[in-house]
């Protein structure tokens, strides 16, 4: 029997998502199910998907999320679960904020990662700019990672999900751009459960270029919560702990600002699409 599933479809800075709205937990996906739906050529695409759930009604608990949330249940493009996606929470945050699930523009969002907190700064029905509470970027220690036949030294950081953010001396945006990215060999005992890896120029006048390979994903045209440890590792790289950057990847730009004990994104979402999908 095929499944019929309501849903839309969205980006934040280019990093896309499928919204699927189910509020009382009644949507079964297995991962075979997301991994179709993410699938550019035979589904609708997207990098991953956005379930709209309430916490209460979620088949699981999350430590320190009131069940009354509504909770952002994200799964990569391959069918993992992640434990956070900046960018997800902003289209999340739009989603529910621009349909009236939620009548305040500022609230809060559970996570697996815990809550966060999002502030809508302007929105319509199609586009919006959201400020979302990253919590600490938490560096736990430095790493490397292999690219093809090039290495990288980096930050471990965590967000909640786990970030190698490795600021390449002397390169500059093109540079970067020009690079070709394969799947990055990493240190597995470090990182048991696998890593998104950054690559990021220098601190210019504020600015930094930036790449991400996601774990479960790939190559993808944003990342929020890498942007966020991208920040976090110019900033160390450049001498200081706190400051504000301008992160720019290849789906935009978003601003982070790094304080002593929490961090924030700030960036815009735009969706694009509603409809039904059989399969």
């Amino acid at each position: 029997m095929k499944k019929e599933i309501a849903f839309a479809k969205g980006h934040a800075t280019e990093n896309d998502f499928i919204i699927i709205e189910d509020p009382d937990d009644l949507i079964s996906l297995t991962a075979a199910d997301v991994s179709r739906l993410c699938d550019r050529r035979a589904g609708i695409g997207a990098d991953g998907i956005l379930r709209v759930v309430r916490a209460g009604a979620l088949g699981e608990t999350v430590a320190g999320v009131d069940p009354e949330l509504w909770f952002m249940d994200y799964r990569n493009a391959d069918g993992s679960l992640a434990e956070m996606c900046g960018n997800g929470v902003r289209l999340f945050a739009h989603w529910v904020y621009s349909r009236g699930l939620v009548s305040a523009p500022e609230f809060t969002i559970g996570t697996r990662a815990g809550v966060r907190g999002v502030t809508v700064l302007s929105a319509d029905h199609d586009a919006a700019v959201i400020q979302v509470d990253m919590g600490p970027a938490e560096v736990t220690g430095v790493s490397t990672c292999t690219i093809g036949e090039k290495s990288f030294a980096g930050l471990a950081v965590d967000l909640g999900n786990p970030h190698l953010a490795c600021v390449v001396p002397g390169m500059d945006g093109a540079g970067l751009a020009g690079l070709e990215l394969h799947a990055p060999l990493f240190d597995g005992e470090f990182f048991p459960s696998g890593v998104n890896v950054e690559l990021v120029t220098e601190l210019a006048a504020g600015t930094v270029d930036m790449r991400v390979w996601e774990r479960g994903v790939g190559e993808t045209r944003s990342c929020g919560t890498g942007t966020v440890a991208a920040a976090r590792a110019a900033l160390a790289d450049a001498g200081e702990s706190v400051g504000e950057v301008t992160v720019r990847i290849p789906g935009g730009e978003v601003q982070v600002t790094i304080s002593q004990d929490s961090s924030t994104l700030t960036g815009p979402s735009q969706i694009v699409a509603r409809g039904i999908v059989r399969f």
